[in-house]
């Protein structure tokens, strides 16, 4: 299980240093907890980012002037909504939605959609504020929000799932558009429910406007390599962090969090490299195969009978189920956190360095602990931060864009080939400028940087917007 991330006194989380060298970025800091109560992920997130900018600041003076941090800690826009709907029993159900447009200095505001019951404004505002950085990193015309419900679409049946995301839109399509804002699929938002939304907005804007919503069906305007995209991408940068130290991952022991779409396509493309992925878990614990995860009952346990993890084990001989297990207590080389937010802290990554653990890269989004990423950091594992390695899914997003846009439909080599060279510029880009701000192999410092820079050099064109 995951340490809570508790803060302290004025907002500082275990495992942050000071912002050194900058009261002007502590001050935007304690700004945002105070006009951001009990946003806790929220909170870390800007932290992360502020902890990086006090060199920045330094060499650009003019970025503080003109309030340019404090824009971008600001949300563009916030939409809470109630969502009725009705379930198969007939009695009528309340759920919240959300939407926050973080930032389009660059682009439409792209980011997924998370159904889950954790999710709370703070969730929603933590995970648009990485994506405005995430989707910078890509190089692509993209700005940064996401969305989504406190909703669990677990043990319900397509049609309260349908009627669920049919009133879910109602609400929500005013705000969306091809050039305003475009949403995709997150934790809990598959091929199903992107289905039921699209058609949703297609009845009620009386338009086929593929570009508005990304990660939909192959036969109505999907890409290939979509559904992979996540997954493949981590393992593309991972493969680059590798390189860069000379080593590659032909015969490497990789363990995976989760057992989703991410986990899945992730243990797919370590495998085809040459790896090999013994271990990978759900909410229940985790399995644990030395022969290698074996990928197709993977994909039928949790992609068609979404069953708990435990039936892997059940059906592949050789298998062990840990109930309530921690995935990272298992040995590895390659670790790869796929699952969510906060789930490896200092205890595990100290027990994952202890284990011989040579590199880690985020699938999800923020999953390591800020005591977890320090531990790593100081103990030299090659540490890929989720808002480079794993901004392969909204890639490949704004790849299903350019394809909407052109009428055209790519081929899964082409679409592959496209996705592996964004992840090749994404790491080049963040290795290059930790390189240039004097932190070599910093990727956290390096993405950061890289990310707000062009974030802010857009907002600076624009002005006082």
């Amino acid at each position: 299980m995951s340490e809570p991330v508790v803060y302290e006194g004025a907002g500082v989380a275990p495992g942050m240093a000071p912002l050194a060298g900058s009261e002007d970025l502590e001050a935007i800091y304690h700004a945002v907890v105070r006009r951001n109560p009990a946003e806790l992920e929220f909170h870390q997130a800007t932290r992360e980012v502020l902890e990086s900018l006090s060199i920045v600041v330094a060499k650009r003076p003019d970025l503080a002037q003109r309030k340019i941090i404090e824009r971008i800690c600001e949300p563009e826009r916030q939409v809470i909504f109630r969502v009725v709907w009705q379930d198969d029993a007939g009695e009528v159900q309340v759920n919240r939605g959300f939407r926050v447009q973080f930032n389009s200095a660059l682009g439409p505001y792209k980011g997924g959609l998370r159904f889950h019951p954790s999710v709370s404004l703070g969730t929603i505002k933590f995970l648009g504020f990485e994506q405005t950085f995430k989707n910078a990193l890509t190089g692509m015309p993209i700005g940064g929000g996401k969305g989504g419900a406190d909703f669990d679409p677990k043990g319900r049946s397509d049609d309260e799932v349908m009627r669920f995301c049919q009133s879910f839109m109602t609400e929500l399509y005013r705000h969306l558009g091809e050039y305003r804002d475009v949403p995709a699929g997150d934790i809990g938002v598959g091929a199903r429910e992107i289905g039921y939304l699209f058609g949703q907005y297609k009845r009620i804007a009386n338009q086929y406007e593929s570009g508005v919503l990304t990660g939909k069906g192959l036969g109505w305007g999907g890409s290939l390599v979509r559904k992979e995209a996540t997954g493949y991408g981590a393992v593309f940068f991972l493969n680059e962090m590798l390189r860069a130290r000379g080593l590659s991952l032909e015969g490497r022991r990789c363990i995976v969090s989760g057992s989703g779409n991410v986990a899945v396509y992730t243990v797919e493309k370590l495998h085809q490299l040459g790896a090999k992925v013994v271990a990978c878990s759900d909410s229940s614990g985790y399995v644990y195969d030395e022969a290698g995860i074996e990928l197709d009952l993977l994909k039928q346990v949790k992609e068609v009978e979404r069953l708990r993890i435990s039936a892997y084990a059940e059906r592949r001989a050789g298998t062990r189920f840990v109930p309530g297990g921690n995935v990272w207590e298992v040995p590895c080389e390659i670790a790869m956190p796929s699952a969510t937010q906060n789930e490896l802290n200092g205890r595990d990554a100290r027990m994952l360095v202890s284990n011989g653990c040579i590199a880690v890269a985020e699938g999800a989004n923020m999953p390591t602990t800020p005591e977890g990423v320090r531990v790593f950091q100081e103990a030299g594992v090659a540490f890929g931060v989720g808002k480079a390695a794993n901004a392969g899914g909204v890639a490949t997003s704004a790849l299903e864009m350019q394809q909407n846009a052109s009428r055209d439909s790519w081929n899964f080599e082409y679409t592959e080939q496209r996705l592996a060279q964004i992840m090749k510029d994404i790491h080049r880009t963040v290795y290059e400028t930790a390189e240039e701000y004097g932190a070599p192999g910093n990727y956290v410092l390096g993405a950061n940087i890289a990310g707000f820079l062009r974030v802010a050099e857009a907002m600076e064109a624009f002005g006082l917007i």
